[in-house]
């Protein structure tokens, strides 16, 4: 006869519950998102960080199959950039950049060898191509809100990405208001733009392609 199992009075069996652990890290994730843009207003497009449903409409956009070298501008979380990781080929690279020090290091806990995480203004992105001995990038994609920024910064922004691009490269944006197509217009001409309605709030998403040779102004 088989004998049952005896634990020890007072013992418990611990199970791993990857359901509520993951439900708690994505509120961890929202809250200091928020805490955040509490903080620093001027660096952060929204009070919560970007919907799945926006993840996958931003990695469609941008196409990343074939694309060796991406950046994202504002990482924020990190949400967005584990949804490009999961898209990009396993010999690319992605070059993150992010001037808000807490998030960071936040995307440099990403374990993932193809991550790059750089602390800086996307203004300097050719700096930090430069830095990480990078070519010019396949890809661009931000999320950080041109809206809140004056007409120099996001010029100046709008000139690096454009200059940085390689040819044929794809500039992709997702925007709650569509000031960053005043400023792309100049140096990518005409793009197209979806919205995102399953977001909170809404997403504007733009891609632009260089088709262009870029002229320094």
């Amino acid at each position: 006869m088989v004998q049952p199992v005896r634990r020890p009075r007072g013992s418990r069996v611990l199970h791993k519950n990857t359901k509520t652990s993951g439900s708690a890290s994505k509120m961890k994730s929202r809250l200091e998102f928020f805490r955040q843009f509490l903080t620093r207003p001027a660096e952060i497009g929204s009070v919560i960080p970007s919907s799945v449903f926006l993840e996958r409409r931003v990695v469609r956009a941008a196409d990343l199959a074939s694309a060796r070298t991406i950046v994202e501008l504002g990482p924020g979380t990190g949400g967005t950039t584990r949804a490009i990781l999961r898209a990009m080929g396993p010999q690319a690279r992605l070059l993150t950049i992010e001037i808000n020090p807490r998030f960071h290091a936040l995307t440099k806990r990403i374990d993932d060898r193809r991550l790059i995480a750089y602390l800086g203004s996307a203004a300097d992105l050719q700096k930090a191509l430069d830095a990480h001995g990078l070519p010019p990038p396949d890809v661009v994609i931000s999320g950080i809100p041109f809206s809140t920024m004056g007409r120099e910064l996001g010029s100046r922004v709008m000139d690096a990405v454009c200059a940085a691009l390689a040819s044929g490269g794809r500039f992709v944006a997702y925007q709650f208001k569509p000031e960053v197509a005043n400023f792309a217009r100049s140096f990518f001409g005409s793009g197209r733009m979806e919205f995102e309605l399953l977001n909170v709030p809404p997403m504007r998403v733009y891609r632009w392609q260089k088709d262009r040779p870029y002229l320094a102004a």
